[in-house]
């Protein structure tokens, strides 16, 4: 009998296939659990238009993901510190501190996606944003003294 899962099967496969299996098993088991639907030709098609959907879906997120990651690239921005007489750094400059500095520039950008190394002098250092599932910017930061 053939099922779609509708959610991840140990032994069997992921969410979203269409896999062969055992009559009882599924009738008993994985469609009252909730874990899969029978694969019935009209239920076959529903699925595959529906994947077909998500894919159309997820390529012009990824475009429009890109287009922002190349904006963020192109556009340097610049964090003020207090710093000591030696030019070192009172802590260190972080993630929100960025974020904030890229929303000054128009860019809303959640301080959870974006990744710095360890600043703890002033110069200029390339910080990585997170846009979308596998598409990162990398952004320059020039760390100035107050």
């Amino acid at each position: 009998m053939k099922i779609i899962l509708k959610k991840d099967v140990a032994n069997l496969g992921d969410a979203g296939e269409i896999v062969e299996v055992k009559t009882g098993y599924a009738r008993n088991y994985l469609v009252p659990q909730g874990f899969a639907v029978v694969g019935t030709a009209s239920a076959i098609k529903q699925h595959e238009e529906t994947i077909r959907q998500r894919a159309h879906k997820e390529a012009k997120n990824i475009a429009e993901a890109e287009a922002k990651a190349a904006q963020l690239s192109a556009a340097p921005v610049q964090v003020a510190v207090k710093v000591s007489e030696n030019g070192k750094l009172y802590g260190s400059v972080t993630a929100a501190q960025v974020a904030a500095a890229l929303a000054d520039k128009g860019f809303e950008v959640d301080k959870k996606n974006v990744t710095v190394p360890e600043i703890k002098e002033l110069g200029e250092y390339e910080a990585q944003v997170k846009c979308y599932k596998g598409v990162f910017a990398t952004v320059k930061v020039e760390v100035v003294a107050e």
